[in-house]
């Protein structure tokens, strides 16, 4: 950003705007003290007064009035053709910023190895992640979602035991097993069923129960949609199953944001986080789970 940048026609005509007003006050406040120093002759009082003391009658100043009059027809101008509704948005620079850096960084990283994405990934959690979810990542003893677990078959165990606050669907908060009807054997018979059949995991340690898991998943079909991609008469109505376990469920929580325990996760937009970082943030998070 250019500091007083007169190439631009809207900076160069506020600055002349300004220095006339000021020009034009000081001559006018020059004139009327000049004029306090001359005797009237034939000057006349006004009709108030105080403990005798009159007042003499001044019509406003011609330049004065003009000064008033011009900076009303400038500040007009200003805001309806000028800097805030035309020409300049502050916010609006920072986003051209932001965007222009951001294509910057993706052309520049667009082609890191999987190592460099996993410890972009560390570094951007531990900035923007690990005030909640702590810098080893385990949710500091429950207060926030345990990421060594997500996106494996034990944390759809954990998620389907507790529920969940949910991720901003129209569809909202996610009940517990309990309030579900579910009893403690049919969780993790769900849960190796939408790890082996629905999402990015493709595996399960419970084969026997799959067949089990898939007469339960009727529960959670009313929801995620019979398919697991939480489409309900193509509208989506809740997380998509089949992404979980994969990088791309963790960017979708981040463009997203979730409620938790300690408060709302927010939205990581564009300004926060460009594409290739949630996706760096997404392989690592991920990686988490995988190195158990």
């Amino acid at each position: 950003m250019q500091w007083l940048n007169l190439q631009d026609n809207v900076n160069l005509l506020s600055f002349i705007g300004a220095v006339l007003i000021i020009l034009i006050t000081l001559i006018v406040v020059a004139r009327m003290f000049k004029q306090m120093k001359e005797k009237k002759e034939d000057s006349e009082l006004s009709e108030h007064n105080w403990d005798d003391i009159g007042e003499y009658k001044n019509p406003v100043p011609v330049g004065w009035a003009v000064v008033f009059f011009l900076t009303i027809v400038w500040a007009i101008w200003y805001f309806l053709w000028g800097y805030p509704l035309n020409s300049y948005s502050r916010i609006g620079e920072y986003n051209e910023e932001v965007a222009a850096h951001s294509a910057k960084f993706e052309e520049k990283f667009k082609n890191l190895s999987p190592e460099d994405k996993r410890a972009m990934g560390e570094n951007l959690f531990l900035v923007q992640c690990s005030q909640c979810h702590g810098i080893t990542a385990d949710g500091m003893s429950g207060k926030a979602q345990d990421l060594n677990i997500w996106g494996s078959e034990e944390g759809l165990v954990s998620v389907i035991t507790k529920g969940s606050k949910g991720m901003n669907y129209p569809m909202g908060e996610m009940a517990a097993a309990a309030d579900l009807g579910l009893s403690e054997e049919d969780i993790p018979a769900l849960a190796a069923y939408v790890a082996k059949e629905i999402s990015a995991i493709k595996q399960t340690d419970n084969e026997n129960l799959v067949a089990r898991g898939k007469e339960l998943f009727a529960t959670c079909a009313a929801c995620h949609g019979e398919d697991g991609t939480g489409m309900i008469e193509g509208e989506v109505m809740a997380p998509n199953l089949t992404k979980y376990g994969s990088a791309d469920f963790v960017v979708e929580v981040l463009n997203r944001g979730k409620n938790g325990a300690i408060g709302s996760m927010p939205q990581f937009d564009s300004n926060i986080l460009n594409d290739i970082q949630k996706q760096a943030v997404g392989e690592y998070v991920i990686s988490l789970s995988r190195s158990e």
